[in-house]
């Protein structure tokens, strides 16, 4: 039977999301001290607009909608899935009013690039935006690495019950400790720790190569919050080529390599129980994934001819499959190269390493390596079942923070979320077909909206078709919040106009 919802649970998801706007006009403070330090007064302008309508957005629903009830798992999905895309229009107006964006349909697109870490964007003549604005832009992808509801729970949602359905909403499940508000709250000390010493080294760094201290600074934290939310944004429009510098791409492989590790993991290191590392499923299967597709680009390289010593291997062929294999979206050739140079083979080693993707419960998309595991324990389960005695019980468990012996449900809800990847990766791929795009072109940038990469043949760009870009950007949301929070929202709408009347408990 399905419920239609109430005033009351239509209010209560109401109030919660326009908390997650009021955190998302708080974030928007970075930039405006940013911009007015820079004097850049289109931009300070700019984003008191935004901020003015994400406050009175928060006053509206805290007026409107407020009542006594806790959130439940259904509220909790409701503002995970509906909160997203709200945060993505209120956080576009500042990009709108920038000036350097064709259509607000473009600069909600960078919007949800940047929350869901994806790392494609459509903004013109990035190489002379505001300081303001090229901080808003990285801070998105930092802050949505940790996630817009993580962000909300550790300063916004404190004492509320119901705080772990909203958690648990946005694709988390680990508590790193008991308290699901101090889990965000450790989830951002790590976070800000690695910030310090990664955007340090490489401040150090862009001094050292004669780049102005001012501008260096900058510069450090963008590439850090890029790489680390494995998000992939750059200050510039060449992205890594612009620094010209194998330095600078070995300190942000090793940063977004970290950062696509499950949160957890680093907690487990952190409070000194290293041997997590070892024995964790999904560094395993991220180990055997990364061989395999090195393997693979290796061949397609050598049987073309091209990026044969090992330098131009690890740079223009390790980095990017590396890159794309943490939904990271950094890259050290031209969008075209991918196309013209790689050859069939290499290209699709990259675009298989992204539709895997990074962890779980990481700054990383893509179907995820805990997923690769249970999918490939599942199999060998299969397989020793049929060589096994009819009478045997055969069971399989994976290790990831504690052992979890394999069941029905488990690679059941795993194999759905897997084939709803597939699906948005495939639907994306054919959509680029049927307008025109050459399909190892259009299957590669489908793949990397929907695993929230963010590396490109060349296909994303601000002349590419209104509905392929609104199918990306419904690519990335999902792929984000891993489909759950998308399914129980398709489902409201159901229950909206088909619904039983009754009260929900």
């Amino acid at each position: 039977m399905i419920l239609r919802p109430t005033r009351d649970d239509l209010k209560l998801i109401g109030w919660g999301i326009g908390r997650v706007i009021l955190g998302v006009g708080i974030i928007m403070a970075v930039p405006l001290v940013v911009a007015i330090i820079s004097t850049e007064w289109n931009a300070v302008l700019d984003f008191l607009v935004g901020i003015a309508a994400c406050v009175t957005f928060w006053l509206a629903m805290e007026i409107t909608c407020k009542v006594k009830r806790d959130l439940a798992w259904f509220h909790g999905l409701m503002v995970a899935s509906a909160g997203w895309l709200v945060a993505v229009m209120f956080g576009a107006i500042p990009h709108m009013l920038s000036g350097h964006f064709k259509s607000y349909l473009d600069a909600c697109f960078d919007l949800m690039s940047g929350c869901t870490t994806t790392g494609l964007f459509l903004l013109q003549d990035l190489d002379h935006v505001s300081h303001g604005l090229n901080m808003w832009r990285h801070l998105l992808t930092y802050a949505g690495g940790q996630g817009i509801i993580v962000i909300a729970l550790t300063f916004l949602f404190a004492g509320t019950a119901g705080a772990f359905k909203l958690y648990a909403s946005e694709g988390k499940e680990e508590r790193l400790l008991p308290n699901v508000i101090r889990t965000a709250r450790a989830i951002w000390m790590i976070s800000l720790t690695y910030l310090w010493i990664g955007s340090l080294l490489l401040w150090l760094f862009l001094m050292r190569e004669g780049m102005p201290a001012g501008r260096g600074f900058l510069h450090s934290i963008w590439l850090f919050m890029g790489a680390w939310s494995t998000g992939g944004f750059a200050p510039q429009s060449l992205n890594l080529l612009y620094y010209h510098s194998f330095v600078i791409e070995a300190i942000t492989l090793v940063v977004f390599a970290i950062g696509s590790f499950n949160f957890a993991l680093h907690y487990s290191v952190w409070t000194r129980k290293r041997n997590e590392i070892h024995k964790n499923i999904e560094i395993r299967s991220f180990t055997i994934t990364v061989a395999i597709t090195t393997f693979v680009l290796a061949i397609g390289f050598s049987k073309i001819q091209v990026y044969t010593t090992l330098t131009e291997f690890f740079r223009k062929g390790f980095y990017n499959l590396m890159s794309g294999h943490t939904g990271t979206g950094n890259v050290t050739v031209y969008a075209t190269s991918f196309f013209k140079e790689f050859g069939f083979i290499a290209m699709w080693a990259i675009t298989l390493a992204m539709a895997i993707g990074a962890s779980a419960c990481s700054t990383g998309g893509g179907v995820k390596g805990l997923r690769m595991g249970i999918f490939a324990k599942s199999v060998w389960r299969d397989i020793k079942g049929i060589v096994s005695p009819e009478s045997a019980v055969v069971r399989e468990k994976i290790h990831h923070v504690k052992d979890i012996w394999l069941d029905e449900l488990l690679i059941r809800n795993t194999m759905l979320i897997l084939l709803s990847y597939v699906a948005i990766y495939f639907i994306g791929g054919l959509l680029g077909i049927i307008y025109g795009y050459e399909p190892s072109v259009a299957f590669f940038d489908a793949v990397s909206a929907g695993s929230n990469t963010g590396l490109s043949a060349g296909l994303a760009t601000p002349l590419m078709p209104a509905l392929l870009k609104t199918w990306y950007i419904f690519e990335m949301w999902a792929g984000r919040l891993e489909f759950v929070a998308i399914f129980a929202l398709f489902g409201m709408a159901v229950a909206l106009f088909r619904g039983k009347v009754t009260h929900r408990t």
